[in-house]
């Protein structure tokens, strides 16, 4: 099964980087050629161009979800949400994409698209690249939950 890691955020912006932190410990562990583990630090149609063509995408970023805590980590899909990275006014969210594309005729969009999100409940618009220590502290879990991911995609496609 030909799948997508991409570690989504602004590594400059602190917390809100978080994905990107976990894509590069990711890719110390997997070596798996059908595997592309990647960054982005966009949303919407240009995220769509990203996992076009891929059976799969896992998606890492911060998300807000009411009730959780910071540092949660939690596996939602693409289905759970109503919008997805619709912060840019010039741009759709990835769900306003995904549906925009087969409307028209797109048929290499991901069967599934897997987000596995850091809860962050408010993004500090502050400049640096180190994470905050409740959010840091989650990178190992966000780690092991995107493992186990990849784990069961491959053994789904033996």
């Amino acid at each position: 099964m030909k799948t997508i890691v991409l570690g989504i955020g602004n590594p400059i912006l602190q917390d809100d980087g978080v994905g990107i932190h976990v894509a590069n410990q990711l890719k110390q562990y997997v070596k798996n050629p059908d595997i592309t583990i990647d960054e982005a630090q966009t949303g919407g149609m240009n995220l769509l161009d990203l996992i076009v063509g891929y059976d799969k995408a896992i998606l890492i970023d911060a998300v807000n979800i009411r009730g959780a805590k910071d540092g949660e980590v939690k596996r939602l899909l693409l289905s759970d949400l109503s919008s997805y990275h619709s912060d840019n006014p010039h741009d759709v969210s990835l769900v306003e994409a995904i549906k925009l594309a087969k409307c028209l005729g797109e048929e290499k969009i991901p069967r599934e698209v897997v987000i596995i999100g850091i809860v962050l409940r408010k993004i500090p618009y502050i400049f640096g690249e180190e994470l905050s220590p409740k959010i840091a502290a989650a990178v190992p879990k966000a780690v092991k939950m995107t493992l186990k991911e990849i784990k069961n995609n491959l053994k789904i496609s033996s």
